[in-house]
């Protein structure tokens, strides 16, 4: 008899893989699933493939099972492999993505969502918005333009990068300005369209609709920061009408506009811009079905009324996970002429769905706006999970019954779907039920001594006894550190070789005798690398650790872990997020022994290297049966005893990343003190019991940070170093406008994700920028981020150039005194 574990993952694989011999994959998409379903699956698969029923899927993780367009993208960045090996990849991964969707019943399947890179920059490339530096000059674009606006390379910098709403997904930040000559240089959209029709597959073209990219942009270098980016809007509308048009008549009868900034704060002004464009481009839009797509929270009530009133507009969609209250808005007045898509299956987490709770509320919805006019969606893009959970061949059953991945999401949609229509699988329902029912029960999930010390941490805010400038003089003292200290944020480049030794040591391929030798010599290269670099404050490059979380969450109890469960970050860049699924402790301490060993090989201080709990929290898929600060506290407390036994074990410099504080901020200004105050409360409780001599350092990358900076100035860290460079020094401006900081900053001062090594000169100017409006007795140099993702033959003359740039500095410095 089947455990209940086995019994629903046999269900959801038996319902969506499509059979190795089929015609639906080609020899690439054959060998994604490694699966051989059992006998009867083509029946059930073709029983209800046939069926029309109201389902819809907002978008789709692009980088394959096992990350295949990563490899095959890094391949052509590194000259190892030509464009058509590069579209080979691309295509097969599309036709497999589309037909999976297909064969899972999916009725709505979107196009256009598939990217090389970035959505936002594809539309940045279909509207033609290429910045001067790139040197565009007309036609369509191709790769030597759209890479190097995504990564930059050796002659020009790269466009900034910033996070996606509170996800850790990156987009690359439009730059326009009123000069931008608009036209339509890319007609990707209707390419993967007419691609998916000659598959047999008729699908949904997704663009970024007009207000929303205007919104996500910014004002190019040398354009008055408050001009008016809606003002282009008049610009782009007859690329859209060119894009609509196309796709009009290639066949397509649906499209959908995703509009995701109607969940924000907007004023009225900008939600008339909304009401501007859709009339604008009504008449190009007849004869479409229209489907205007929100996301990642409710929609504000005028928001609502705006969108609810736009006459263009067939469908809405919404999110009913992240946006609870949408379901008011839903209930108190939904247009009796649109229709509903009705997010209700989580595309941001890996938990199996609540199927009858979902189903409830469909019913509840269908008497609102009609049988005929309900379709059950995702609450976002399944982008943000990971791919299937056919793969975790190695994970837990018991836990494993409890998720659901994208593929596993797909049989969730339709299941929905049937069960609305009257066809509901009452074996499907009965297994989710029982999985549900086994994770609120199971023990595992609970620790009592864990939830009484977090229950304890009430009445206390848990900052350290003395002042940030009175502990900066004591740890000057200790350190000895020369005006403008450099130092760098972590990682240093992880090798092949580094990689497959780790890979082979976790495989019990080589004894732990081996594996420690090899990664003490890998640290004694990185030291000395820095000790000949002059460098002030050092890092033992991390060589033991495969990503900043997951390293801390393998050591962590109520964490489980992947094989295969990578979800895009930016680019070709993927992470797999742990599971929290229970209460988080520390049975022992997990980087004392490598940071003592690298403190051991030199003079120099040598930085302790934690990743925060606001951190780990928000780049892990979280439990959802409690509340997440109860969950940040509970790693808090795992971080701090870290924290002290490093302190004991002579560890004078210890950070601890945050680099994902600002990510997990409410997109509603209502919500944002709340979360503020526990996320910067979880970071002070990590720190709060060690000497004034103890030098506390965080680091936060990627985000704007200007509108959170007296919270980071609240973390009361001694030192922090923020990502700067690629984001235009826009920090600065926050001290400009007359910010007091009192503590360590090092604003970084080059862009580790570009391969681009900036100069001496370049650098010193940077640093020149920072000491106009911030204290030299304060100011840090280094670069960005970790240098993981970089090779040596970057980082060298970067570094070197980096510490060249510091010395200048101070000389001047000196020279003025």
């Amino acid at each position: 008899m089947l455990t209940t574990a086995k019994k629903l993952s046999s269900i959801y694989m038996r319902l969506v893989l499509p059979t190795p011999s089929s015609s639906t994959f080609s020899s690439f998409g054959s060998s994604i699933s490694g699966f051989t379903p059992p006998r009867g699956t083509q029946f059930l698969r073709l029983n209800f493939r046939f069926r029309t029923m109201a389902s819809h899927v907002v978008g789709y993780p692009r980088m394959g099972p096992k990350r295949e367009l990563k490899f095959a993208l890094e391949s052509f960045w590194d000259g190892k492999s030509n464009y058509e090996d590069l579209e080979k990849v691309a295509a097969d991964l599309r036709s497999s993505i589309w037909k999976q969707m297909a064969d899972a019943g999916i009725k709505y399947i979107p196009s256009n969502t598939f990217s090389y890179y970035d959505q936002v920059l594809d539309t940045t490339a279909m509207l033609g918005a290429v910045p001067p530096r790139y040197g565009w000059n007309g036609g369509e674009i191709g790769f030597d333009v759209y890479f190097p606006m995504a990564r930059g390379n050796a002659s020009v910098p790269a466009m900034e990068m910033t996070k996606w709403f509170d996800t850790n997904y990156h987009y690359i930040v439009p730059e326009l300005g009123p000069d931008v000559k608009f036209s339509y240089a890319s007609h990707k959209a209707v390419s993967e369209y007419k691609e998916a029709k000659s598959l047999g597959i008729d699908t949904v073209p997704v663009l970024v609709g007009p207000v929303s990219f205007l919104l996500l942009s910014k004002a190019a270098k040398g354009v008055e920061k408050s001009f008016p980016l809606l003002s282009l809007i008049e610009k782009i509308l007859p690329i859209y009408k060119e894009v609509i048009a196309e796709l009009k008549a290639a066949g397509a009868s649906w499209i959908q506009f995703d509009e995701p900034t109607l969940v924000k704060d907007l004023d009225s002004h900008q939600l008339q811009a909304f009401s501007h464009a859709y009339s604008e481009l009504e008449s190009s839009l007849s004869g479409l079905n229209v489907l205007i797509e929100t996301y990642f929270a409710d929609v504000p009530a005028e928001a609502f009324k705006t969108v609810a009133s736009l006459k263009c507009v067939t469908a809405l969609g919404f999110d009913l996970v992240r946006g609870s209250k949408n379901l008011d808005l839903i209930k108190s007045g939904f247009p009796s002429e649109k229709y509903l898509f009705a997010g209700l299956v989580d595309g941001r987490n890996i938990w199996a769905n609540d199927l009858a709770s979902s189903l409830s509320t469909l019913q509840a919805l269908e008497n609102v706006v009609g049988k005929d006019k309900l379709v059950v969606s995702t609450s976002c893009s399944l982008l943000h999970t990971a791919v299937d959970l056919v793969n975790e061949t190695k994970l837990d059953e018991e836990i494993k019954s409890w998720l659901a991945f994208a593929a596993q999401k797909l049989v969730e949609v339709n299941a929905l779907a049937k069960a609305l229509a009257g066809q509901k699988d009452e074996a499907f329902f009965s297994a989710n039920a029982a999985a549900r029912t086994s994770r609120k029960s199971s023990p595992r999930v609970t620790n009592g001594a864990v939830q009484k010390a977090a229950a304890a941490l009430k009445g206390s805010d848990h900052r350290r006894a003395t002042t940030v400038s009175a502990r900066l003089e004591a740890q000057q003292k200790k350190l000895s550190l020369p005006a403008l200290p450099t130092t760098t944020i972590g990682s240093f480049p992880q090798t092949l070789e580094l990689r497959k030794v780790r890979r082979e040591y976790k495989a019990n391929k080589i004894s732990e005798e081996d594996y420690v030798k090899y990664i003490t010599e890998e640290i004694s290269k990185v030291v000395k690398l820095q000790e000949d670099l002059d460098i002030d404050v050092l890092v033992h490059g991390e060589p033991e650790r495969n990503d900043m979380v997951e390293y801390f969450g393998e050591q962590l109890s109520g964490f489980a872990f992947t094989a295969n469960g990578w979800v895009q970050s930016y680019g070709s860049r993927c992470v797999k997020p742990p599971i929290i699924y229970g209460d988080v402790s520390r049975p022992k301490p997990m980087t004392v022994f490598w940071s003592s060993r690298a403190q051991s090989m030199s003079k120099r201080p040598m930085k302790g290297m934690l990743t925060g709990p606001v951190t780990i929290l928000n780049w892990s898929f979280v439990r959802d049966d409690q509340p997440r600060f109860e969950t940040c506290y509970q790693i808090a407390l795992a971080i701090k005893d870290e924290v002290e036994d490093l302190e004991k074990a002579g560890i004078n410099v210890i950070q601890i990343d945050e680099a994902a504080l600002r990510e997990g901020l409410p997109l509603r200004k209502s919500e944002e003190a709340f979360y503020l105050n526990w996320a910067v409360h979880s970071f002070r409780i990590t720190n709060c019991g060690v000497q004034d001599t103890t030098q506390i350092h965080t680091h936060m990358c990627y985000s704007n940070f200007n509108d959170i900076i007296h919270s980071i100035i609240d973390m009361d860290a001694d030192v922090i170093t923020i990502e700067n460079s690629r984001s235009d020094e826009k920090l600065l401006s926050v001290f400009r406008e007359g910010v007091k900081y009192g503590a360590g900053i090092g604003p970084g001062v080059y862009d580790i994700h570009s391969p681009r090594i900036p100069s001496t000169e370049e650098i010193a100017d940077r640093i020149s920028k920072m000491l106009a409006v911030l204290d030299t007795n304060i100011l840090w140099v280094n670069p960005d981020c970790g240098l993981k993702t970089r090779k040596y033959t970057e980082v060298k003359p970067a570094l070197s150039n980096m510490v060249a740039a510091a010395k200048l500095l101070r000389d001047q410095l000196a020279s003025t005194k």
